[in-house]
């Protein structure tokens, strides 16, 4: 289970090494194992739309079991896939990169963090960063 603690263990390691690569404003969101927001956080200038974003990778991954780089790919080689697994789901998931699955070391996936607001790449180190701080492993895909 993921727990509350762990979740903002995650949005705080994933700050710290925004401030680290001198990112611009991330918003970041991470969601339990249901789906559901466990905690989230947007730094100061984060553009109003950063946080949705970073929910709809975190939701895309959760959603399909792959990380947000895997479903970028498949979008590519599959656009009328993704649009209509994105028409199921209401429209809220962002194939890019930036969500990534967060997994126990038996593979059980516990959940999934999604970051939003710099270069997609740039979103996604910092959410494998973060997960691996928490001693969990992360599936970006």
């Amino acid at each position: 289970m993921l727990t509350l603690k762990v979740a903002q263990e995650i949005i705080h390691a994933a700050l710290k090494e925004a401030e680290r690569r001198r990112l611009k404003p991330l918003a970041i969101v991470v969601l339990d194992s249901r789906g559901s927001v466990k905690a989230s956080a947007s730094q100061d200038g984060t553009s109003l739309l950063r946080e949705k974003v970073a929910h709809g990778k975190a939701f895309g991954a959760l959603g399909l079991g792959l990380g947000s780089r895997a479903i970028f790919n498949r979008a590519q080689e599959q656009p009328y896939f993704v649009s209509a697994v994105n028409a199921i789901a209401g429209g809220s998931l962002v194939p890019v990169p930036g969500g990534v699955l967060i997994k126990d070391h038996g593979g059980e996936t516990l959940g999934a963090v999604g970051i939003s607001g710099d270069a997609s790449d740039n979103d996604e180190a910092c959410a494998v960063i973060a997960i691996k701080a928490t001693s969990l492993q992360p599936d970006a895909g």
